[in-house]
């Protein structure tokens, strides 16, 4: 079995949702933390960047720097912390995710990554399985505020096509009732 790490990226600022904490957020009578965690239960570690919950036990904690600096500045806060070759990089806001997800996008790894395609087929940035030396060397000196696709792109991952349901998020209240 290949080990790997996971880094769950939590530090989001939940404008759309009225400012809001989303791993804090109750979908089917769980956070939205809780479903991504147990996504990646066969990580050897878990790291989640965003602020500190002390009833989740289990993890490493981040921060981004400057805290809400974006995802890229979460996946370089995140990064410090792993010690594998490989890494599992979720959002935190995608309860459709599941260790079968996981899965898939780790035997897809080729030699740099794969990374999860909705079914309108976009790239899901924020769902992939990396080699972790790919994206060290990938990451600016400054990520703050750099989008995922302009550095992940280059690296030209292998697509998993998600399953129904598996690529959805919860940006907005409207997908809270879906």
């Amino acid at each position: 079995m290949v080990s790997w790490t996971a880094v769950v990226l939590a530090g989001g600022r939940g404008s759309r949702l009225g400012g809001v904490d989303k791993a804090a957020v109750v979908v089917d009578g769980r956070t939205l933390l809780d479903h991504v965690l147990d996504a990646v239960a066969g990580a050897r570690a878990t790291v989640v960047v965003g602020p500190r919950k002390d009833d989740v036990p289990g993890v490493t904690w981040a921060r981004e720097e400057p805290p809400g600096g974006g995802p890229l500045a979460g996946l370089a806060a995140g990064l410090a912390h792993v010690r594998t070759d490989l890494v599992v990089v979720l959002a935190v806001d995608q309860p459709g995710l599941t260790r079968s997800t996981v899965d898939r996008l780790l035997a897809a790894v080729a030699d740099s990554g794969a990374v999860l395609v909705d079914e309108g087929g976009r790239l899901q940035w924020l769902a992939g399985a990396w080699r972790v030396a790919a994206l060290r060397r990938a990451l600016p000196a400054d990520p703050r505020d750099v989008s995922m696709r302009s550095v992940l792109g280059p690296l030209d991952p292998v697509t998993v096509l998600a399953r129904p349901g598996e690529a959805r998020d919860v940006d907005t209240p409207r997908d809270l009732t879906r």
